[in-house]
C-alpha cells in the first residue's frame, strides 16, 4: 500500500499539487477502530493500511478519484449516516415493505443500499464508490462497487481496495487520468468534453 500511495503522491506533486495539498495525514488505529465500532464492521487490512497513510482529503475543493472526494474517516461516517437514515425510514421499500432492489452486476446484492456498503468517495451529488462487505454469490468480500443515488445500476469497480487504488495509480501514470481546472479535480480523460 505504501508503494501505491508513493506512486499517487509522486504524480500529484508534479501534475496536481493543489490536490496533493488536500490529502490528510494518516489516521490512528484508535480512529479506525472507532469508526469500525460505529459502523459495526471490520475493515479489510488494505483499507486500514491506506487510512494509516492518508485519512482521505481535508476538503472537497478538488476531486482526487475521478472527480470525487476520497472520504476521510469522519466523512465516511457522515455519508454512511445519511444513507442509514434513509434505509431506516423505509425510503428504499416498495409498497409491500420489501427493499425495492436495484440492477446489480453479478456478485452484488440486489438491494438499493446496504448498511454494509461503506462509502469511500463522494461526488457532491449523492454518488459513491463503496466498500462492499456483503457481496452476493460470486462476489468478493471487500470489493469496490459503484452506487449512484438515482440509478439502479450497481457495478463492481475492483475486487479489493488495494486493486482499486493500484488501478488508479496505473491510470495516473498512463495518462488515463488528468487534472482538469474546469472540473476541479482529476478526471478520466474520456469524460472530458
Amino acid at each position: 500500500m505504501q508503494e501505491i500511495w508513493e506512486r499517487i503522491e509522486n504524480w500529484l506533486r508534479v501534475n496536481a499539487p493543489q490536490v496533493f495539498e488536500v490529502l490528510q495525514p494518516g489516521a490512528s488505529d484508535a480512529q479506525i477502530a472507532e469508526l469500525e465500532n460505529f459502523l459495526s464492521i471490520q475493515f479489510p487490512e488494505d483499507i486500514k493500511t491506506s487510512y494509516r497513510i492518508h485519512d482521505g482529503q481535508s476538503t472537497f475543493d478538488y476531486g482526487l478519484i475521478n472527480g470525487r472526494e476520497l472520504l476521510s474517516l469522519e466523512r465516511i461516517r457522515s455519508e454512511w449516516q445519511v444513507w442509514k437514515e434513509l434505509l431506516d425510514s423505509g425510503t428504499f421499500q416498495n409498497k409491500d415493505g420489501q427493499d425495492q432492489g436495484s440492477e446489480p452486476a453479478p456478485g452484488i446484492c440486489n438491494v438499493w443500499w446496504s448498511s454494509k456498503w461503506i462509502p469511500l468517495t463522494y461526488d457532491g451529488a449523492g454518488n459513491h464508490d463503496c466498500l462492499d462487505l456483503i457481496p452476493a454469490t460470486g462476489g468478493t468480500n471487500g470489493q469496490i462497487i459503484s452506487m449512484w443515488h438515482d440509478d439502479a445500476e450497481r457495478n463492481i469497480v475492483a475486487p479489493s481496495f488495494c486493486k482499486w487504488l493500484e488501478q488508479y495509480a496505473e491510470g495516473l501514470e498512463s495518462g488515463q487520468f488528468v487534472f482538469s481546472e474546469e472540473y476541479n479535480g482529476i478526471m478520466n480523460r474520456t469524460d472530458l468534453w
